[in-house]
């Protein structure tokens, strides 16, 4: 007669280490989290130097303008023709075309291991002013055509390198620090007394041309009628960012060359307006120069597959126990679920002085080399470590390619794992569950 003489444990072997890898796993989530945390870390101290290097070269520069600004003054009249209610207001008038030729002289700059890319640039305005008519109803107005004054929007004043002059209608006129109409332009400089009297209908010609210094981005505000902006540099990584992108372009090794063509009727703002603040920077376009991959950035998201990393391996090693009738140790888990995470931190500390392809082959080899060296001894079984080498492998090439692809990342993945799931079901489909564990007693 046979005897059924097990424990609660003994029947219940299966659950039990299916719990307990569970509970390892979950452990293993708070190392995971303290490296994430010092990833957060190091991009901070990453954005700290970066403030610290463009805060002494030059911040992203936006170039708007030019703007020319007549100021008028509406008024009431009582039965004695005294003037009352009298106002100043506002006339804005923008140019009926604007030619903008640039070069953009790149170089990197470093604070300790951290680098940008920051810049020196020539840029070149010309265009046109016409019919500065100005029609006023419902009121009495004097215009001021004398203190009339131009101004043009430069983000970040500490990056001029020169003086700017300033030619209208063939006269050198002087600029000043400073706006007027800052309600619309933060930052920039002004040409005052841009016009002795009342213009004819005629066109005022201007041009002029600016030498400063930025970090990062470029970018132009189009107020032509018609903008005609072509900007060149040696930087052979640019991103072109913001309302409109080029017209053309060509980059290549030896460096980008990008024109844009923006029309009125492509922004939401007339070419003339009185008394009311208009949106300038939502029409901005230009250029970002690109450093190399942002090692930060993708080991942060290297990290969001870090449970899955684990709680596949520590699988792997689960059905070694099932189908070979071995038997592994919770800290042989624990050990390897250390060294699974420890490849975040290699990466992130590699990267920071090798790149990241470079430090994801290195971190990735010497885990992997780690993980196979130690199942060999636990195993015992060479097969067996052949094959969770192999499964290593695998996994680390997925991610990586995860982390390579923006736009099939996610299908990618689904795919992926539907794969693995269909695996553990073949893998398991004779297992008994209820045998694991079991043992009977003859009496």
């Amino acid at each position: 007669m046979e005897l059924n003489t097990q424990s609660f444990f003994e029947r219940n072997m299966g659950l039990i280490k299916l719990a307990t890898i569970f509970f390892l796993a979950i452990i293993l989530l708070i190392p995971t989290a303290m490296i994430r945390s010092l990833v957060m870390e190091r991009k901070s101290r990453q954005a700290e130097a970066t403030s610290e290097i463009v805060s002494k070269w030059g911040n992203e520069q936006r170039i708007a303008g030019p703007i020319l600004v007549v100021p008028y003054y509406t008024y009431d009249l009582d039965k004695d023709n005294t003037k009352t209610n009298e106002q100043k207001q506002l006339a804005y008038f923008l140019p009926q075309n604007l030619t903008i030729n640039g070069e953009m002289l790149p170089e990197v700059r470093y604070r300790g291991i951290f680098q940008v890319a920051v810049y020196s640039a020539n840029v070149q305005l010309e265009g046109s002013f016409k019919s500065l008519t100005l029609d006023i109803v419902g009121k009495h107005a004097e215009i001021d055509w004398r203190g009339a004054f131009l101004t043009i929007g430069i983000s970040d004043l500490r990056g001029i390198n020169d003086s700017i002059s300033f030619s209208w209608n063939g006269r050198q006129l002087e600029c000043e620090p400073g706006v007027k109409i800052d309600n619309m332009i933060k930052s920039g400089i002004t040409v005052n007394h841009i016009l002795e009297n009342a213009p004819a209908d005629k066109s005022f010609t201007f041009s002029t041309e600016i030498s400063l210094k930025g970090s990062r981005r470029l970018s132009f505000v189009p107020v032509g009628k018609e903008t005609l902006v072509s900007l060149k540099s040696l930087w052979n990584n640019p991103s072109f960012e913001g309302a409109f992108l080029p017209a053309s372009r060509d980059v290549s090794d030896n460096g980008f060359d990008a024109a844009w063509r923006v029309l009125e009727f492509n922004r939401n703002y007339p070419q003339k307006w009185t008394n009311r603040n208009v949106d300038l920077d939502a029409s901005a376009f230009g250029v970002s120069l690109l450093m190399a991959v942002d090692s930060y950035h993708i080991t942060e998201r290297s990290m969001k597959y870090a449970i899955l990393f684990v709680s596949l391996t520590f699988m792997v090693f689960f059905f070694v126990e099932i189908l070979r009738k071995l038997k592994l140790h919770p800290i042989h888990y624990i050990l390897v679920g250390f060294g699974l995470v420890l490849f975040y931190l290699l990466l992130l500390s590699l990267s920071e002085h090798l790149g990241f392809g470079l430090a994801y082959i290195l971190a990735g080899v010497g885990i992997i080399a780690l993980i196979t060296s130690y199942s060999q001894s636990i195993l015992k079984n060479s097969k067996l470590t052949l094959m969770m080498a192999g499964f290593l492998v695998i996994l680390y090439s997925l991610l990586y390619i995860l982390l390579q692809m923006q736009d099939y990342a996610l299908l990618l993945g689904s795919i992926s794992l539907f794969i693995i799931l269909a695996l553990v079901m073949y893998l398991s489909r004779n297992v008994d569950w209820y045998s694991i564990g079991r043992k009977t007693e003859e009496g």
